[in-house]
């Protein structure tokens, strides 16, 4: 929100500068967050008068002008703007002026002719980004008065950063409200008493969805005069605020726009037919926008229509068909409330974002309306003339926002903010808010003001004191507060220690939204349905996520594009799954995303690509942080994207808590990667939920190793073969269990296999014999042949 000093000055004279007025602002919650000037620096450049206009002797573009500057007598300039003429007051830089740019005029010899200075155009004064020719002027200003003090270029305009609740900060009068309460002076706006309608026309108005637009008020004006030019003082007013002029009736309702935060819309009376309708959109409905972009809208679109078709999209931007032009001379004029989430993100679906939006959205005062309705009206009258009619308003006071009182507790007050505010100075402030305040046993019942849709609770009521007191003068005290240590179980693995251990394996953390694109959800979970947002920020940011893929594959092929071989991501976060009564479980994952080289590319190991088998040892080393891998099983399994035959769920205890495996190649090409991905999400909860370590004794007699090579089908697993050798030997025997070598050839048949194992032998009480330890070997090559078919390799 942009703001004149010298507009604001006019309803509320604060007496500070502007950096102390900004910094009491910042100070109250309305953050200030540029100091802008008016105006570049610019000197010597005064009011000239254009006295004569004369053909250049030797150019036909250019003209020899007397200008009175004020001086003894007039001076020579030539000119070669199109639309200088006798008579036209315009900026003139005398001989020594300084331009913005650091421009000195100095005089000069043009084609012949002397000029003894320069007369300026706004662009040239910084005072617009271009222009048609010279900076006209308003007739009464005096020849030769110092331009800057003349329009008053040496104001600031202050930007405010105002958060979403603060909307009735979003114009000059709620601005004037702040400082008037946090300076204690009185704030007085203009004058905006009713305007006597001269003609009877009227145009009917009919509320069909008064839910969402519970008042609209218009008025007929006729016999305007198109080719008024807006005054300087009001273009003035505009360009400080960051608003173009672009003819009388819009800047009119701009002007309002910015003073009393109403937006408001003028539609060419001869241009719409049978009356105004607030109604819902049509499914598929086309609007040709003033923008020029041809929108089809939704059944959940306000619109005003007439008896054709729709003429606006409510509280957004006005139609082309309907707008005001050059040659409108016949107006309706248009001041509505709009219950703001009617309006809430209609204007984002389109790609669109406008004053009026910006401001219905958060919510615009409801008895605003017609106070603002009539100060357009008399801006119009005075700058374009015409006959105005009788307003007309339709309402549905029943659809108005209510504004219940709120009990407020004056013990309460203290305890919140710390210090005690006598309970005088707290009543005052609430009452120069414009809140309604009614003394009880125990404090008060306080009623907010209509602008104010951010007050609905006690506490921020307590805000508003706070704020208001100041809370640069709340003290800083250090509460004295008894230590509380929590357990904290010695199984359990933190989530920070999880996301070390993948920093230090080279991976690094991401953090994606939960709502992602629907179409990439769709393709990584086809069997589940998300949910959708009602009011998403973007298109692809619709669903909730149902997998954390969702969000690390953009985030790969980001990288990707820019020339990162090697990526490795990982993400802790939620997903929501729906429960099968319409309703959605979260569930806490950790997930990564890994392509590129197995190792940073190096001299001291050949180069190879990432396989599954590296992204299983980041598995089981996050598993064995919390001594899970004993007990989480890996089973072949099949998920629409995962690459069928590269893939495993991960079991534990009998229950699936994830997945690992490469991303389907059909994915990997729909989401242009175009290279070999590795996936894995695990359950956070089932993998920090570990168990305490035990003291194991250790031997004092030797250990005895003893290798055999087995032969197996190739679908066995070296999990359920490591199981069975578990079983086989007596407990407390099996030190550790080697896989050091894997074989398949034609030599073996097809379809199997060859493991080579390692087996530690140790007694607690004894040295093993190898008669003991060939019965052992027995017993296991027997249960092998029983579990998994295996035999010893010939």
């Amino acid at each position: 929100m942009k703001i004149s000093n010298q507009w604001l000055c006019e309803w509320v004279d604060h007496g500070l500068s502007v950096e102390a007025l900004g910094h009491r602002l910042t100070m109250a919650g309305l953050e200030l967050d540029a100091l802008i000037p008016a105006a570049p620096p610019f000197s010597n450049v005064v009011v000239g008068h254009v006295l004569e206009v004369l053909p250049h002797p030797d150019a036909e573009k250019l003209r020899v002008c007397r200008v009175d500057d004020g001086g003894a007598a007039p001076v020579q300039v030539v000119c070669g703007a199109p639309n200088v003429h006798a008579g036209m007051r315009a900026p003139f830089a005398r001989v020594g002026a300084r331009l913005p740019g650091g421009l000195e005029i100095r005089k000069a010899k043009l084609r012949g002719v002397e000029s003894f200075g320069m007369l300026c155009s706004a662009r040239e004064l910084g005072l617009a980004e271009d222009a048609q020719g010279l900076m006209a002027l308003p007739e009464g200003m005096a020849a030769g008065a110092d331009l800057r003090e003349a329009l008053g270029l040496d104001d600031v305009t202050l930007e405010l950063g105002l958060t979403p609740n603060r909307a009735d900060c979003l114009g000059i009068a709620g601005i004037a409200r702040e400082v008037a309460v946090l300076t204690g002076r009185a704030a007085n706006g203009p004058e905006c008493p009713p305007v006597p309608a001269v003609i009877d026309d009227t145009f009917p108005v009919v509320l069909e969805a008064s839910e969402a637009c519970p008042r609209y008020c218009g008025r007929v004006i006729r016999g305007i005069d198109p080719q008024a030019p807006t005054p300087l003082w009001m273009r003035e007013r505009l360009r400080r605020v960051g608003i173009r002029s672009l003819g009388p009736l819009v800047d009119v309702t701009n002007y309002v726009l910015i003073e009393l935060g109403q937006p408001m819309h003028a539609f060419d009376l001869d241009r719409v037919s049978g009356g105004i309708r607030v109604r819902m959109a049509k499914p598929k409905e086309p609007l040709t926008l003033l923008d020029g972009q041809l929108v089809e809208l939704e059944d959940d679109t306000l619109v005003i229509a007439d008896a054709q078709g729709p003429l606006a999209m409510a509280g957004v931007m006005g139609g082309e068909g309907s707008g005001v032009t050059d040659a409108t001379r016949d107006v309706f004029l248009e001041s509505a409330f709009f219950e703001p989430l009617s309006i809430a993100g209609r204007a984002r679906r389109h790609g669109l974002h406008t004053e009026s939006s910006h401001r219905f959205e958060r919510g615009v005062d409801p008895e605003l309306q017609r106070r603002a309705i009539e100060r357009a009206t008399g801006l119009i009258l005075e700058i374009a003339g015409g006959s105005p009619g009788p307003v007309v308003e339709a309402a549905s006071p029943g659809h108005l926002p209510a504004r219940p009182s709120i009990h407020l507790r004056e013990a309460r007050v203290g305890r919140l903010l710390g210090i005690e505010i006598p309970p005088a100075e707290s009543a005052d402030i609430l009452s120069r808010l414009g809140c309604g305040v009614a003394r009880t046993g125990d404090g008060w019942d306080v009623t907010p003001p209509s602008w104010r849709f951010d007050l609905a609770i006690e506490p921020d009521l307590i805000e508003e004191i706070g704020r208001i007191h100041g809370y640069d003068r709340i003290p800083a005290r250090t509460r004295s507060l008894p230590p509380i240590i929590r357990p904290r179980p010695e199984a359990r693995v933190g989530r920070s220690r999880l996301r070390t251990l993948f920093s230090d394996r080279g991976y690094q953390e991401a953090i994606t939204y939960s709502f992602v694109d629907a179409q990439i959800e769709a393709l990584l979970s086809p069997e589940t349905q998300p949910l959708a947002l009602a009011n998403p920020i973007s298109q692809d940011l619709a669903v909730m996520r149902t997998t954390v893929w969702s969000g690390l594959l953009p985030a790969m092929r980001h990288n990707l594009n820019r020339q990162h071989e090697r990526v490795r991501l990982f993400e802790t976060g939620l997903v929501f799954l729906p429960d099968g009564r319409g309703g959605l479980r979260q569930v806490a994952m950790l997930a990564g995303a890994a392509t590129g080289s197995a190792l940073p590319e190096q001299w001291g190991a050949p180069a190879r690509e990432a396989d599954f088998f590296d992204l299983k040892g980041d598995m089981e080393a996050a598993l064995g942080l919390a001594g899970l891998n004993e007990r989480v099983a890996w089973r072949t399994a099949v998920h629409p994207s995962l690459h069928p035959g590269q893939s495993a769920d991960l079991e534990l205890d009998g229950r699936a808590i994830g997945r690992v495996g490469r991303l389907h190649p059909r994915l990997e090409r729909a989401l242009d990667l175009n290279r070999r991905v590795w996936l894995f999400e695990l359950e956070l909860d089932a993998i920090t939920q570990g168990t305490i370590p035990n003291f194991s004794e250790i031997s004092s007699y030797p250990s005895i190793r003893r290798d055999l090579s087995i032969v197996v089908d190739e679908v066995v697993s070296v999990d359920a073969v490591l199981a069975s050798i578990r079983r086989a030997v007596p407990e407390g025997l099996l030190r550790d269990c080697i896989v050091f070598d894997l074989y398949a050839g034609k030599s073996l048949g097809e379809g199997r296999k060859s493991i080579a194992l390692g087996l530690i032998l140790q007694d607690l009480s004894c040295t093993l014999t190898g008669g003991k330890v060939d019965e052992v070997l027995a017993a296991v090559i027997g249960r092998l042949g029983e579990d998994v078919g295996a035999s010893l390799r010939q």
